[in-house]
């Protein structure tokens, strides 16, 4: 085909696709890339790199892992080899129109003579990509009367990459691009013209920038002493102030020249090279010759949250793809010094500067409400803080009065003067003993156990044991506790800790680690005031082996870590899980070893969880009356917790209906918000009210509380009433089925969790998956994209908690209603 028809069919002056060529000297390249194409209907392009351009396949309903499973691919135009390197949008009207994410990407062998196949008609081959691996074949098929295109199979071979059908589907497992993780409904108001890897297409014609009124003529500065912020407990409040997002990552001063960028820390150092290419190639494209910017990069996690130990750990890896940076102020521009001028007028600026810059880079938004509303909201979020400045002052290097910071949490540097050996891997620390300065001496701080990646724990382990001294570098002595297994270092390095509260000997407690700070110098850490100090919540003496064991490697959650994030929610998740036959994930050795389901009693359980009876059931079944019960599952492993909706003391009616919305692929996530508020609407139209919550996984959970009155058998065809009316008024929207080849684009109406036996994930309960999200109870008026099903996880849910002044679910068993003896289905 070559290009011909590729180019006959786009309008270059409008699309940002590449127009491409040929090669004419074909190379032999073996490049292999399919991009998850959101146009009129979602579908996934294969290519693959043959005789200087690609060829391809529009697979509709994406790669099959099962093998001799068929799937329908379409082969159309070739396309220009560019053209595997694109992400982006694609303008409506034009071909293709819609959005295009990189699924995967690799190379690509073939099995015999490939000219040769793919004229036959079969084409056997090898895919070594990220999320596809070993053999595949390409049939195809005969020529229907009146068919334009050649339609062909395409087969994954049976090796050992294969899947069994009831195995998870790849495609729902893996979403997101593999070049910058992010999902099609991330990129979809990207603007056309842009692509993740160059940047913009074109340089941007922008109208010349207005310059501030004090902005004055002057030379290139260099390196500038960045602006900080004073601690403070509540904001300041007036509109003299306008308030930022606090950002959870790492303080940047990016300088241009021309084509050149360099990106300084808040001490001077220059970490450009730690960053990327795409950061900078960004920040180059900008349309301006010389400018100076302050600002801050973070990494957005899997829910979508800053979250600095992913910054840490990406980092450490080399991987520069997920990082997003966030600029607040402009310093320098084009021969112009505008640090004199006011603050709104210096950002306006910077505004336009950033007006079509592509989404790595992002204008820090301002809000002008009620400082003390801004940081409600931001807690609730379990963001980290607000920033409040000045709105009028000009930029002053330092710390002053024109900026102050307000934490959601507890959290500050702290200097790590020693650790403990993990008692559960070699060559890795278990915990660090930490301090600060106060009038120049060593103060003591207590410990931080959790927080760190395996990894992490051993990098910091061969970072520390070179740095080991024989006396304790603390000024004040260590009681005998302290000092128990203590291996003291040189206080050279400082890490970043989350906390709960100081305690009344000083020392933190429930801290987490965040990271280690190497921007920052110990001899300038001292103790902060400022954050919410939360009361303080003893645990029962449930005894813990191995407290350092981490359950989730990547998140660094450790067993002692989920014990402290249990103890201080169970006031909220009691009622959901006390006295309740439970079903648990297992995992003893963490998400990463072997996880089984238990339902039943096991040999060896901890004294505190109980045995109960089912009269349906010949063994024991489990359940628990408290949080020594529950410190006592997390101690057996139990990493996802499904409680019956129902209480022992009355098994055959429950109290709760429980509809799992669950979305298939391609469905953005507005439209699961607008599928659980329709949820409600017919849920309140038969007298019940209703509560929402986030899955941990990838959708979300309404739940009506019930008198418990009518039976399971009721119960469950009342909730299957509602999810086939649901798909029989929005077929295109709704399944009631488990089907999955119905699934592709809609949501399942799940009703099957209201049988008898069956279970849902408890409310705070985590995820036995990456990242250790939560199941989180929310209010409906919070339910918005900035929220997705694992947004919440054991290391962020904390500071919302503190924030909310209500819980949404307190009145949940207040609210419930009788099922209507006439009401046997739901309309």
């Amino acid at each position: 085909m070559a290009l011909t028809a590729y180019r006959k069919k786009r309008d270059f002056a409008a699309t940002p696709e590449p127009r491409g060529r040929a090669k004419k000297k074909p190379q032999g390249g073996d490049s292999y890339v399919i991009q998850k194409h959101a146009a009129r209907r979602l579908h996934y392009d294969l290519r693959l790199e043959m005789d200087g351009v690609l060829k391809s396949w529009a697979v509709a309903k994406g790669p099959s892992l099962v093998p001799g499973e068929k799937r329908l691919a379409v082969h159309v135009e070739d396309h220009p080899l560019e053209y595997g390197d694109f992400e982006g949008t694609i303008p409506k009207g034009e071909y293709g129109g819609g959005t295009v994410i990189i699924w995967d990407r690799g190379r690509w062998s073939p099995i015999g003579d490939a000219k040769k196949g793919y004229a036959k008609g079969h084409l056997g081959f090898e895919i070594h990509g990220e999320k596809l691996r070993g053999r595949w074949h390409l049939v195809r098929m005969a020529k229907k009367p009146r068919e334009e295109k050649e339609n062909w199979l395409l087969i994954k071979g049976d090796d050992e990459f294969a899947r069994d059908e009831r195995a998870p589907d790849i495609l729902e497992e893996r979403p997101e691009s593999v070049k910058t993780g992010r999902m099609i409904e991330d990129v979809e108001g990207e603007a056309p013209g842009w692509s993740s890897r160059t940047g913009r297409i074109e340089r941007p014609s922008v109208d010349k920038l207005p310059l501030p009124k004090r902005a004055r003529k002057a030379g290139y500065p260099g390196f500038i002493e960045p602006a900080l912020a004073s601690p403070r407990n509540t904001p300041p409040s007036g509109t003299k102030w306008l308030h930022e997002i606090k950002f959870d990552g790492y303080r940047l001063q990016a300088h241009i020249r021309g084509n050149a960028v360099k990106l300084f820390t808040r001490s001077g150092l220059d970490w450009t090279a730690r960053f990327g290419k795409a950061v900078s190639s960004a920040l180059s494209a900008l349309p301006v010759t010389q400018a100076i910017i302050d600002g801050e990069l973070v990494v957005e996690g899997n829910g979508g949250a800053a979250d600095f130990s992913a910054l840490q750990a990406d980092l450490s890896a080399g991987r520069t793809d997920r990082m997003v940076f966030y600029l607040f102020d402009l310093l320098y521009l084009d021969g112009n010094d505008v640090r004199p001028a006011a603050l709104i007028e210096r950002k306006e600026v910077l505004e336009k500067l950033l007006e079509h810059a592509p989404p790595v880079l992002r204008y820090s938004e301002h809000f002008e409400e009620d400082g003390a509303l801004v940081l409600r909201h931001a807690c609730r979020l379990s963001l980290e803080g607000i920033i409040s400045k000045d709105r009028d002052a000009p930029y002053r290097s330092g710390r002053g009065k024109n900026w102050f910071k307000v934490k959601c949490a507890l959290s500050q540097e702290f200097v790590i003067a020693g650790y403990v050996p993990s008692a559960t891997f070699r060559n890795a620390i278990g915990s660090l003993i930490l301090g600060y300065y106060e009038d120049g001496n060593l103060m003591h701080a207590g410990r931080v156990g959790t927080g760190f990646s395996h990894a992490l724990a051993q990098e910091l382990y061969q970072r520390l044991e070179p740095m080991r001294v024989a006396k304790s570098p603390f000024a004040n002595k260590l009681s005998t506790e302290e000092a128990r297994q203590a291996r003291f270092v040189r206080p050279e390095l400082v890490a970043e800790v989350e906390f709960r509260t100081w305690t009344a000997d000083d020392h933190i407690r429930h801290a987490s680690f965040r990271g280690l700070r190497e921007d920052k110098e110990p001899c300038q850490i001292v103790r902060e005031t400022g954050g919410q100090a939360l009361p303080e919540r003893r645990a029962p003496a449930v005894r813990l082996t191995h407290p350092d064991r981490l359950y989730w490697k990547d998140a660094g959650v450790t067993k002692q870590g989920l014990a402290d994030y249990y103890a201080e929610v169970w006031p909220r998740m009691e009622p959901f899980i006390v006295k309740r036959p439970l079903a648990l994930l297992r995992c003893p050795d963490g998400v990463e070893g072997q996880c089984f389901f238990q339902k039943h009693a096991w040999k060896g359980q901890s004294a505190e969880i109980l045995k109960a009876d089912d009269p349906e059931d010949d063994e024991p079944i489990i359940a628990i009356d408290g949080l020594s019960g529950l410190l006592g599952l997390v101690q057996g492993g139990a990493l996802e917790i499904h409680p019956w909706g129902a209480r022992l003391d009355d098994l055959e009616r429950p109290d709760m209906i429980t509809m799992d919305l669950d979305p298939g692929p391609g469905v953005p996530w507005t439209r699961v918000i607008e599928a659980a508020q329709e949820v409600c609407e017919r849920l309140d139209r038969k007298g019940l009210a209703s509560f929402v919550k986030t899955s941990g996984g990838k959708g979300l959970h309404v739940v009506a509380p019930l008198k418990p009155r009518a039976g399971w058998e009721e119960v469950k065809a009342f909730a299957k009433g509602i999810a086939d009316g649901m798909a029989a008024d929005s077929p295109d929207r709704f399944v009631a089925t488990v089907t999955k080849a119905r699934r592709n684009g809609k949501i399942l109406i799940d009703y099957l969790r209201n049988g008898r036996g069956a279970t849902a994930i408890a409310p705070y309960s985590t995820r036995a998956r990456p990242g250790a999200a939560v199941s989180m109870p929310l209010a409906w008026d919070e339910l918005s994209p900035a929220i997705g099903p694992s947004y919440f996880t054991v290391k962020n849910a904390l500071t919302r908690l503190a924030a909310v002044d209500t819980d949404p679910w307190e009145d949940f068993f207040k609210a419930a209603a009788p099922l209507g003896r006439r009401i046997k289905k739901a309309a």
